[in-house]
């Protein structure tokens, strides 16, 4: 898993959001599990990807705690 926080860069809002954003392996015997445990912890699914050598992987983001 390894995940990346997005950052306000000069001449935005400081009012806007910003979000975290994470990239999960995923199991085909597990998939809804693994993806239900990441929703609880506030974690929004964005896509889902077939990589070639590496099966399905989840990219999800969710709001940075201020």
């Amino acid at each position: 898993m390894r995940t990346q926080t997005g950052c306000i860069g000069a001449g935005y809002p400081h009012n806007m959001t910003s979000w975290e954003y994470a990239t999960v392996p995923l199991l085909d015997h597990a998939t809804k599990q693994i993806l239900d445990q990441w929703g609880s912890d506030g974690w929004e699914l964005i896509q889902v990807l077939v990589m070639p050598n590496s099966g399905l992987v989840a990219y999800l983001k969710r709001i940075v705690a201020a």
